[in-house]
């Protein structure tokens, strides 16, 4: 079996910024806004959200920002039975007052055998090492017949169409063939006709079988990276600055990603197929070191580097981001830009605003400080 770290395809969602370039369960904690009089003027008001995994590793997994009178449902779960992808994250953040909301969708792992043996053994649709068997087909095929039918079924598709150069954004290809495409969409969600725009990547790793007629290949695939943003029909993208937001601010904890590439290898190591229950999942989980191999700290570092070199690019130059320094957090902080003014708490809430007589302490019991823009 191929060994496969899937963190970021799991949970980054770097290619939210080209999606917005280009078109405009676990314990749950976030801050709350606190009594602040109503301020004047245009305004965006942000908070950090963490999420902690206590399904598994019992450790932060992942923090973002979000709207402060946004919501969160979902999470990581694990599986018991996918040695390959052990977790996967689904979630979503979204406006309880309307039909705004950034989506993470679970992503897919598939497995196809050319070789008669195991062809023969494990027909389509069955199962092996809990990876149902299909054949490899295109991201734009994937998304219209694999993630749509399960995710939200019957559609009303508005257009749909590859983007190549998604899978290089996102770092995706390394070990095969990578593609990209998008789906945009329309849907009834129970109350009202919500439109929505879908990115997802295929990866097609080959795995050589050697044979009496000499090689062949195996293919392990998976369908990943797959995030959308949702909105009002015809208003999807004057949510832009708030998915920026979301997606830039986006990072995953290095102890948690330690953990999951460790099981991984445990249980490719083992060819453990059957985990028997949660709890002692939880077990092998505790006894996993929360300090990475050094091969996989490099593979994490990079593809770090990928995805903070995607979000200046995208930021700076395509969407506008303004980057300020955050006394209490004591580090850099990206926010929209297009506001005047910018205040932080030690919640790690932030307001941007026009308004210049605008002050979060009055009528607060928080306090907070004015965030310095940091120069180019």
């Amino acid at each position: 079996m191929v060994k496969r770290f899937l963190v970021y395809g799991l949970l980054f969602p770097a290619m939210l910024l080209y999606c917005c370039a280009n078109s405009a369960g676990g314990e749950q904690t976030g801050t709350s806004y606190g009594s602040v009089a109503p301020p004047m003027g245009d305004q965006l008001k942000f908070k950090k959200f963490t999420y902690t995994d206590q399904m598994g590793t019992g450790l932060e997994a992942f923090s973002f920002l979000m709207p402060s009178d946004w919501q969160f449902e979902g999470g990581i779960t694990w599986l018991l039975d996918l040695p390959m992808m052990p977790a996967r994250a689904a979630f979503r953040v979204y406006d309880p007052k309307g039909k705004a909301a950034f989506v993470s969708y679970p992503n897919h792992c598939f497995y196809w055998a050319q070789d008669p043996t195991t062809s023969a053994l494990f027909p389509p649709g069955s199962k092996y090492f809990g990876m149902e068997i299909k054949q490899p087909m295109s991201a734009l095929d994937a998304l219209q017949y694999i993630v749509l039918p399960q995710a939200r079924g019957r559609v009303e598709i508005l257009k749909a169409e590859p983007v190549p150069e998604l899978a290089k954004l996102v770092g995706a290809g390394a070990q095969g063939a990578a593609d990209g495409a998008k789906v945009r969409f329309k849907f009834y969600d129970g109350s009202a006709m919500v439109e929505e725009e879908l990115y997802g990547v295929v990866e097609v790793i080959p795995i050589p079988v050697q044979t009496m007629y000499g090689y062949i290949y195996n293919y392990l695939w998976y369908v990943d990276y797959l995030f959308s943003f949702q909105g009002e029909v015809g208003k999807l993208e004057s949510y832009t600055k708030t998915f920026q937001t979301i997606s830039s601010s986006f990072k995953v904890n290095p102890k948690w990603y330690a953990k999951y590439s460790n099981m991984i290898e445990y249980l490719a190591q083992k060819q453990i197929e059957h985990i028997h229950s949660i709890g002692e999942m939880s077990r092998m989980l505790s006894q996993m070191s929360d300090q990475m191999r050094q091969e996989n700290l490099q593979q994490f570092e990079e593809r770090g580097r990928v995805y903070d070199k995607t979000s200046q690019a995208f930021g700076d130059y395509m969407l506008n981001i303004d980057r300020y320094y955050d006394p209490f957090e004591g580090k850099e902080v990206e926010l929209p830009s297009g506001y005047n003014h910018a205040w932080v708490n030690n919640n790690g809430e932030y307001i941007l605003t026009d308004n210049p007589n605008f002050n979060p302490n009055e009528g607060s019991n928080l306090h907070w400080e004015v965030l310095p823009k940091k120069g180019p």
